[in-house]
């Protein structure tokens, strides 16, 4: 049972975007979610990757109702603040993301992503137009649900450099409308050079920018908040590297029947005294 109320810990949400850079990395499941928080982060948020990955399905197979019963475990799970990847607001409408995302308020999250990828290979970006008429629905049906509980931090997404079109003016473009429409953060996943980065946090300024880092960089956590950005997230990168130690010591298993990928496993003892604190 969660020590901290949805309603502070939204408000606590809403502080750590006022200044300074912070990691929110990304759990998929009750386990890692209680790992994270007790090595000090100050928020999470969801990876659709690596919930998917977990329940055996291929990114962007989940349905809605598995995604809000997800979401409400991590939220349950912990007492920090809980960002939801929402992807494009599982609905076809801007009255269904709408549904979609009073829903997604009450399961306790503190934030929500909604994205301009429409998922059609053949325009795979949304039109602007569309895009905001969703992202104005999310923003409503939040401001609808927040009387008792506090807001809910919306994000909104230019997912342009993630789907072959990286027009930075375009993006640029994209977030500024976001911003306009309502959104509360600003996120453009994909962005990796320095130019870029400090172009999207000087056009969307004083809005804070979420910069996804889900592969090795050269930048450290130092660096990204010298160039502005508010929060850093990883995607599914750390379900990635779980799932990348699984494979390296299954394959090694099956294919030399030797042990020796086992190396450097988490110790058992270490993962009962982390985890056994209920």
């Amino acid at each position: 049972m969660n020590l901290i109320s949805v309603k502070d810990r939204r408000e606590r949400f809403h502080q750590l975007h006022q200044q300074g850079c912070f990691v929110i990395p990304n759990p998929w499941d009750i386990g890692s979610a209680k790992l994270l928080q007790g090595l000090g982060f100050q928020a999470l948020a969801s990876t659709s990757s690596g919930f998917a990955w977990s329940r055996g399905h291929a990114d962007g197979q989940m349905g809605r109702d598995a995604v809000l019963a997800h979401l409400r475990e991590l939220a349950e799970a912990t007492d920090l603040p809980v960002n939801a990847d929402f992807e494009s607001g599982y609905a076809d409408t801007p009255e269904g993301v709408a549904e979609s995302v009073r829903m997604a308020v009450a399961t306790g999250v503190a934030g929500l992503s909604i994205e301009d990828a429409s998922g059609d290979p053949a325009a795979p970006i949304r039109s602007l137009d569309d895009a905001l008429a969703r992202l104005r629905a999310a923003r409503a049906a939040i401001d609808g649900e927040a009387a008792a509980s506090g807001a809910v931090l919306l994000v909104g997404r230019a997912e342009n450099f993630l789907h072959g079109r990286p027009d930075l003016d375009d993006t640029i473009a994209r977030l500024k409308a976001y911003a306009a429409a309502g959104a509360d953060c600003l996120y453009a996943p994909g962005l990796r050079t320095r130019a870029h980065i400090e172009a999207v946090v000087a056009a969307v300024a004083p809005k804070p920018v979420n910069l996804l880092i889900g592969t090795t960089s050269e930048f450290s956590v130092a660096d990204v908040a010298a160039m502005g950005v508010r929060r850093i997230s990883v995607g599914g990168a750390l379900a990635r590297s779980a799932w990348g130690g699984f494979l390296r010591a299954a394959k090694g298993l099956a294919e030399t029947g030797r042990f020796d990928a086992f190396d450097g496993a988490a110790a058992g003892g270490e993962l009962n005294r982390l985890l056994g604190g209920d």
